[in-house]
């Protein structure tokens, strides 16, 4: 018995430990974080920003259905990647965009929102210095010949730079670069660094985009594979890039610089020139150059979720209102509101004094999913929408659910003659196993559902998934432990009648092995014997048969 209770009270404390963990990291967020002690609002509720995209296309040319449903998907992974949830991404007019943001986005999502991210690796054929604007350029020190040589070979070949092209370059200002077209992938073209310091003229294009499989951010390391402190993105290269790699750092290693770089051509222009100092077969590459750890995770969330099949250029960014706004919160709120009192109302009448440690329950596990949602709001960018509310209110039917497994498994072993200690060790046990199955069952749901689904509906999916998983650690944290405790009071312990736990009122017949208590011949008494008769084995009726009728003999 003392044991027991240690383990309730154990249990307790490890709670409590919980919510003020919760508690600390939220009050840590709102400190230092930027956070706050209220969850952030969806566009449903809060209203934002909406972004118009209008695609970049020659003179003449059509946008197809196709191109803008990929485009559609890049710019919903890109905005999901970037922490922002609750987006709306639709077409518009069979020719637009149009992005739905919570709040007002930041330089660094619009950036992600409308960047093409069309990368290129070529061979680096020549480079300088950025021209000063508003001087007279020097001209170059390489001397190319009067007529090419012959017709270029390969990629990386010399001869693809000629007299005019050296002109050019020589003369070329980084403010000329246009970033919104594309470059033939295969002829040469001059372009700069993306921070305007370098110009470079690049051979034809040795391995596309399009042929990156994956790109992840890790540690960056040297040859020792000792760690430098800065960050790299790894490349995973399929389709034709293996080869194409291969075959460009076979060529260039070795070279004298810069004929032994390539570039990583980010939007027409050079992210930065990479020297190859290995042949690199197996088609797994690693780009590293001074990276933050920000600039490194955003490089490869754009290339890891390929490149946009046309540009596009923002039309308009207006902010617009809720479209539902705070009465839909309101009548959110009120509905679960009245949910609530629904299910205290049916525990109290059903399982009175028991229907106290429902309420407590489901207060406890209010609080928890309140600190949850309010971190998960000031550290990942989660917003609460209509539809995650509505996950909440259906949280309170879950939860309530286990309750009633688990009173009702206690009642099972009361009316078979156990002592309250005992029943509730046992139902417990056999409780914990259905809740487990039921909650499991819900949690899978969640998850598919928040995988398959898009928008709004992923919010719902969210909420689900985290107050299923919250109903398990109330149940097992409070409900039981508490219960634990209450049954050492005289009030339980005796089976008080509006203790919800009488074992009379419950129809308790079978007193141990064989031994049966005389059932009671009418009243409320007669109506609860019938109801534990009908429980019985097929072996405690015969065995109550025989008592019965030895006593009659």
């Amino acid at each position: 018995m003392a044991k027991a209770r240690s383990r309730g009270a154990r249990a307790l404390i490890w709670l409590v430990v919980l919510i003020a963990g919760l508690v600390g990291v939220n009050f840590s967020a709102v400190q230092w974080g930027g956070g706050s002690w209220t969850p952030q609002l969806a566009l449903d509720l809060e209203g934002g920003t909406q972004i118009v995209l209008a695609p970049v296309v020659a003179e003449g040319a059509q946008v197809t259905q196709e191109q803008l449903d990929q485009a559609v998907a890049i710019i919903r992974q890109r905005v999901d990647a970037s922490g922002v949830s609750e987006a709306e991404i639709t077409t518009q007019g069979g020719r637009n965009i149009v992005v739905a943001i919570p709040g007002e986005p930041d330089a660094a999502t619009m950036q992600r929102i409308q960047a093409s991210a069309k990368m290129e690796f070529r061979p680096v054929l020549q480079s300088a210095a950025a021209n000063v604007p508003g001087e007279t350029p020097a001209p170059s020190e390489s001397t190319p010949p009067a007529e090419p040589a012959a017709t270029p070979e390969n990629a990386w070949d010399q001869a693809w730079i000629t007299p005019e092209l050296q002109a050019e370059f020589d003369a070329f200002q980084c403010a000329d670069v246009d970033t919104t077209t594309v470059a033939p992938a295969d002829e040469p073209f001059i372009t700069c660094s993306t921070d305007q310091t370098a110009r470079f003229i690049l051979g034809p294009v040795t391995v596309e985009g399009s042929d990156i499989a994956d790109a992840q951010v890790s540690a960056a390391t040297n040859s020792q594979g000792q760690a430098t402190g800065g960050w790299a993105v790894s490349l995973e290269l399929d389709g034709e890039g293996p080869a194409g790699f291969e075959a460009t750092t076979r060529a260039i290693t070795g070279l004298p610089e810069p004929q032994n770089q390539f570039a990583v051509v980010l939007d027409s222009t050079v992210l930065m020139p990479i020297s190859s100092n290995a042949i690199i077969t197996d088609g797994n590459a690693r780009i590293t150059g001074g990276f933050t750890q920000e600039a490194a995770q955003g490089l490869a969330d754009q290339l890891r979720f390929g490149a946009l099949p046309i540009g596009f250029e923002v039309q308009s960014n207006e902010t617009i209102s809720a479209t539902l706004g705070a009465d839909q919160l309101r009548a959110g709120l009120l509905a679960g509101l009245i949910g609530l009192i629904l299910v205290v109302v049916y525990s109290v009448f059903q399982y009175r004094a028991l229907g106290l440690v429902v309420v407590l329950s489901l207060g406890i596990a209010a609080i928890l999913t309140y600190l949850t949602v309010t971190f998960l709001s000031s550290t990942e960018g989660y917003r609460l929408s209509l539809a995650g509310v509505a996950g909440l209110v259906i949280a309170i039917g879950i939860t309530a659910d286990s309750f009633i497994v688990y009173f009702e498994r206690i009642r099972d072993e009361l009316r078979e003659g156990k002592h309250l200690t005992s029943a509730l060790e046992t139902g417990w046990k056999r409780a914990f196993r259905t809740i487990l199955v039921s909650d499991a069952v819900s949690f899978l749901a969640a998850v598919i559902l928040f995988l398959l689904s898009v928008g709004n509906v992923r919010g719902f999916a969210f909420t689900l998934g985290i107050t299923t998983f919250i109903d398990i650690v109330v149940v097992a944290l409070f409900t039981h432990p508490l219960l634990r405790l209450l049954s050492r009071t005289s009030f339980f312990s005796s089976g008080h009648r509006w203790s919800g736990l009488d074992p009379q009122a419950l129809g308790a017949v079978y007193r141990g092995r064989a031994k049966f208590r005389e059932p009671v011949a009418a009243g409320r008494g007669a109506r609860s014997a019938k109801e534990a008769q009908k429980r019985q084995t097929i072996a405690e009726r015969k065995s109550a048969m025989a008592a019965s009728n030895g006593k009659e003999d």
